[in-house]
């Protein structure tokens, strides 16, 4: 039998793929405070999905487009005077679930594949699922690395952006796009609401023991590897749903480094004491 027959193999590459690709895009969307935008995106992308569904094309497909839409529409919202970034995310956020939701509705028998679009079903993923993720890193890793100094400049101080003649705008688009096929990509594995967690809760973690962006984003894509394999380890052990598992590990994850470096916060000035 070719090992790519057996579902558990697929599953544990497509794991490993996807905690690669969920690092490093979620070292940006933390550093950026994107956080609440890709939620917004989750939720936006799932119209397209069922759509897609429903007319018997690619749901990335789908998703792609929805995902492109909403990015582009907040990046053109949150440029105009006056308006709050906060307030557009949030109307496309329920926005975009209530359409996925009436979409749904209006077929009959259509609710058994909501779960697996919203929660994600790593166990059916096909290789085509591996080949589509395996070219979505491929992707945002070469994005992110070409365009990391503009990026990083655009990020943090948008002033001296401008002034060496960056286009701004431009850079965010890029990256709000980059985050779109991400979070597109990881539907089939993670799910639309599942996704969410498994890009920020790594990053997050990481985030709490580095301010070295290098190390941040090797920490990052450890913890979003070893929180996929963990959680589906978890799901075969437990009988839980995989999506289940694995949200659950990377939050496990968070929580864990947070108590830990609070901890070490909190014992630092009395040990500085003692040695005194």
């Amino acid at each position: 039998m070719n090992w790519w027959d057996d579902a558990l193999h697929r599953a544990t590459a497509e794991v490993i793929l996807v905690g690669l690709l969920a690092g490093l895009i979620g070292v940006q969307v933390v550093l950026r405070r994107l956080s609440f935008f890709t939620m917004a995106l989750t939720h936006a992308t799932f119209p397209g999905v069922v759509a897609a569904s429903i007319i018997g094309v690619n749901i990335l497909i789908g998703g792609a487009v929805a995902g492109a839409a909403v990015a582009l529409g907040v990046a053109a919202l949150t440029r105009r005077r006056g308006q709050d970034a906060a307030a557009a995310t949030g109307v496309v956020l329920s926005a975009g679930f209530a359409l996925g939701a009436a979409l749904v509705a209006t077929q009959s028998g259509f609710s058994r594949d909501l779960s697996s679009f919203l929660v994600g079903s790593i166990l059916t993923v096909t290789v085509q699922d591996l080949i589509t993720t395996l070219v979505a890193l491929v992707v945002a890793g070469l994005v992110l690395t070409l365009a990391a100094r503009p990026l990083l400049l655009v990020g943090f101080d948008r002033t001296a952006a401008r002034a060496a003649g960056l286009p701004t705008g431009a850079w965010d688009v890029v990256l709000l796009l980059t985050i779109e096929v991400v979070v597109v990509t990881l539907v089939p594995a993670a799910g639309t609401i599942l996704a969410l967690s498994l890009i920020v809760a790594p990053a997050a973690a990481a985030r709490l023991w580095t301010d070295r962006l290098p190390v941040m984003t090797v920490l990052a894509v450890v913890f979003a590897v070893g929180s996929g394999l963990a959680g589906l380890w978890a799901s075969g052990r437990f009988d839980i749903a995989a999506g289940a598992g694995i949200s659950l590990t990377a939050t496990a994850v968070l929580l864990v480094s947070w108590a830990v470096t609070r901890l070490r916060a909190i014992t630092a000035p009395a040990t500085v004491v003692v040695r005194a």
